[in-house]
Protein backbone atom coordinates (compact mmCIF):
# COMPACT_ATOMS: atom_id res chain seq x y z
CA UNK A 1 0.00 0.00 0.00
CA UNK A 2 2.88 2.30 0.68
CA UNK A 3 3.97 1.92 -2.85
CA UNK A 4 0.61 3.06 -4.16
CA UNK A 5 0.81 6.18 -2.12
CA UNK A 6 4.37 6.83 -3.33
CA UNK A 7 3.41 6.35 -6.99
CA UNK A 8 0.31 8.58 -6.68
CA UNK A 9 0.23 11.41 -9.12
CA UNK A 10 -2.50 14.05 -8.80
CA UNK A 11 -2.42 14.89 -12.53
CA UNK A 12 -2.92 11.28 -13.48
CA UNK A 13 -5.71 10.97 -10.91
CA UNK A 14 -7.40 14.08 -12.21
CA UNK A 15 -7.16 12.87 -15.85
CA UNK A 16 -8.51 9.48 -14.96
CA UNK A 17 -11.38 11.09 -13.07
CA UNK A 18 -12.23 13.30 -16.10
CA UNK A 19 -12.05 10.29 -18.44
CA UNK A 20 -14.29 8.38 -16.02
CA UNK A 21 -16.80 11.26 -15.96
CA UNK A 22 -16.77 11.54 -19.78
CA UNK A 23 -17.21 7.77 -20.01
CA UNK A 24 -20.14 7.91 -17.57
CA UNK A 25 -21.78 10.78 -19.53
CA UNK A 26 -21.30 8.93 -22.84
CA UNK A 27 -22.54 5.71 -21.36
CA UNK A 28 -25.54 7.48 -19.90
CA UNK A 29 -26.38 9.16 -23.19
CA UNK A 30 -25.73 6.30 -25.60
CA UNK A 31 -26.06 3.12 -23.52
CA UNK A 32 -28.04 3.69 -20.34
CA UNK A 33 -30.84 5.70 -21.94
CA UNK A 34 -31.60 3.15 -24.72
CA UNK A 35 -31.31 0.30 -22.20
CA UNK A 36 -33.65 2.05 -19.74
CA UNK A 37 -36.03 2.96 -22.61
CA UNK A 38 -36.13 -0.66 -23.80
CA UNK A 39 -36.68 -1.82 -20.19
CA UNK A 40 -39.48 0.76 -19.82
CA UNK A 41 -41.02 -0.38 -23.12
CA UNK A 42 -40.81 -3.99 -22.01
CA UNK A 43 -42.33 -3.11 -18.63
CA UNK A 44 -45.17 -1.22 -20.36
CA UNK A 45 -45.72 -4.21 -22.70
CA UNK A 46 -45.88 -6.60 -19.74
CA UNK A 47 -48.24 -4.22 -17.90
CA UNK A 48 -50.50 -4.01 -21.01
CA UNK A 49 -50.41 -7.79 -21.38
CA UNK A 50 -51.39 -8.22 -17.71
CA UNK A 51 -54.23 -5.71 -18.11
CA UNK A 52 -55.39 -7.50 -21.27
CA UNK A 53 -55.24 -10.82 -19.44
CA UNK A 54 -57.28 -9.38 -16.57
CA UNK A 55 -59.83 -7.97 -19.01
CA UNK A 56 -60.00 -11.34 -20.78
CA UNK A 57 -60.46 -13.10 -17.44
CA UNK A 58 -63.29 -10.74 -16.48
CA UNK A 59 -64.86 -11.17 -19.89
CA UNK A 60 -64.62 -14.95 -19.53
CA UNK A 61 -66.32 -14.71 -16.13
CA UNK A 62 -69.08 -12.60 -17.68
CA UNK A 63 -69.44 -15.08 -20.55
CA UNK A 64 -69.59 -17.98 -18.11
CA UNK A 65 -72.25 -16.16 -16.07
CA UNK A 66 -74.19 -15.45 -19.27
CA UNK A 67 -73.84 -19.09 -20.34
CA UNK A 68 -75.04 -20.25 -16.92
CA UNK A 69 -77.97 -17.84 -17.13
CA UNK A 70 -78.87 -19.03 -20.64
CA UNK A 71 -78.56 -22.65 -19.53
CA UNK A 72 -80.87 -22.03 -16.57
CA UNK A 73 -83.36 -20.24 -18.83
CA UNK A 74 -83.23 -23.14 -21.31
CA UNK A 75 -83.80 -25.63 -18.48
CA UNK A 76 -86.74 -23.59 -17.18
CA UNK A 77 -88.22 -23.38 -20.68
CA UNK A 78 -87.71 -27.13 -21.17
CA UNK A 79 -89.43 -27.82 -17.84
CA UNK A 80 -92.31 -25.53 -18.83
CA UNK A 81 -92.68 -27.25 -22.19
CA UNK A 82 -92.61 -30.68 -20.55
CA UNK A 83 -95.22 -29.58 -18.02
CA UNK A 84 -97.45 -28.23 -20.80
CA UNK A 85 -96.98 -31.43 -22.79
CA UNK A 86 -97.96 -33.52 -19.76
CA UNK A 87 -101.02 -31.35 -19.18
CA UNK A 88 -102.01 -31.67 -22.84
CA UNK A 89 -101.52 -35.44 -22.66
CA UNK A 90 -103.66 -35.68 -19.52
CA UNK A 91 -106.31 -33.47 -21.09
CA UNK A 92 -106.36 -35.57 -24.26
CA UNK A 93 -106.63 -38.77 -22.21
CA UNK A 94 -109.50 -37.31 -20.18
CA UNK A 95 -111.27 -36.16 -23.36
CA UNK A 96 -110.78 -39.57 -24.95
CA UNK A 97 -112.09 -41.26 -21.80
CA UNK A 98 -115.16 -39.04 -21.63
CA UNK A 99 -115.82 -39.47 -25.35
CA UNK A 100 -115.42 -43.24 -25.03
CA UNK A 101 -117.79 -43.19 -22.06
CA UNK A 102 -120.35 -41.18 -24.05
CA UNK A 103 -120.01 -43.58 -26.97
CA UNK A 104 -120.34 -46.57 -24.65
CA UNK A 105 -123.45 -45.06 -23.05
CA UNK A 106 -124.93 -44.43 -26.51
CA UNK A 107 -124.16 -48.00 -27.54
CA UNK A 108 -125.69 -49.34 -24.32
CA UNK A 109 -128.76 -47.18 -24.83
CA UNK A 110 -129.09 -48.31 -28.46
CA UNK A 111 -128.64 -51.91 -27.37
CA UNK A 112 -131.33 -51.48 -24.69
CA UNK A 113 -133.69 -49.93 -27.26
CA UNK A 114 -132.95 -52.77 -29.69
CA UNK A 115 -133.46 -55.34 -26.94
CA UNK A 116 -136.75 -53.70 -25.93
CA UNK A 117 -137.99 -53.62 -29.54
CA UNK A 118 -136.88 -57.23 -30.02
CA UNK A 119 -138.63 -58.13 -26.78
CA UNK A 120 -141.82 -56.40 -27.93
CA UNK A 121 -141.62 -58.12 -31.31
CA UNK A 122 -141.02 -61.47 -29.60
CA UNK A 123 -143.90 -60.83 -27.22
CA UNK A 124 -146.19 -59.90 -30.13
CA UNK A 125 -145.10 -62.98 -32.01
CA UNK A 126 -145.56 -65.10 -28.90
CA UNK A 127 -149.02 -63.61 -28.31
CA UNK A 128 -149.90 -64.32 -31.92
CA UNK A 129 -148.69 -67.87 -31.61
CA UNK A 130 -150.42 -68.34 -28.23
CA UNK A 131 -153.68 -66.88 -29.57
CA UNK A 132 -153.41 -69.03 -32.69
CA UNK A 133 -152.69 -72.07 -30.56
CA UNK A 134 -155.53 -71.18 -28.19
CA UNK A 135 -157.92 -70.80 -31.14
CA UNK A 136 -156.75 -74.08 -32.55
CA UNK A 137 -157.19 -75.81 -29.18
CA UNK A 138 -160.55 -74.14 -28.67
CA UNK A 139 -161.63 -75.16 -32.14
CA UNK A 140 -160.65 -78.77 -31.50
CA UNK A 141 -162.36 -78.76 -28.10
CA UNK A 142 -165.48 -77.14 -29.52
CA UNK A 143 -165.60 -79.60 -32.42
CA UNK A 144 -165.28 -82.48 -30.10
CA UNK A 145 -167.87 -81.20 -27.67
CA UNK A 146 -170.21 -79.88 -30.28
CA UNK A 147 -170.20 -82.88 -32.48
CA UNK A 148 -173.81 -83.49 -31.67
CA UNK A 149 -176.78 -81.15 -31.95
CA UNK A 150 -177.82 -81.60 -28.35
CA UNK A 151 -174.41 -80.60 -27.06
CA UNK A 152 -174.46 -77.46 -29.22
CA UNK A 153 -177.82 -76.38 -27.83
CA UNK A 154 -176.71 -77.08 -24.31
CA UNK A 155 -173.51 -75.00 -24.77
CA UNK A 156 -175.45 -72.05 -26.22
CA UNK A 157 -177.89 -72.10 -23.34
CA UNK A 158 -175.12 -72.26 -20.73
CA UNK A 159 -173.37 -69.32 -22.39
CA UNK A 160 -176.56 -67.32 -22.43
CA UNK A 161 -177.20 -67.99 -18.78
CA UNK A 162 -173.58 -67.03 -17.91
CA UNK A 163 -173.90 -63.87 -19.97
CA UNK A 164 -177.09 -62.88 -18.28
CA UNK A 165 -175.53 -63.54 -14.86
CA UNK A 166 -172.51 -61.32 -15.48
Amino acid sequence: MDQLLNDFSPGLFFMQAIILLILIVLMRKFAWKPILDSLQTREDGIKDALESAEKARLEMQNLQADNKKLLNEAKAERDTLLKEARQMKDKMIEEAKSEAEVQANKMIEQAQVAIESEKKAAMAELKGQVSGLALEIAEKVVRKELSSKDQQLELVESMLTEKSLN
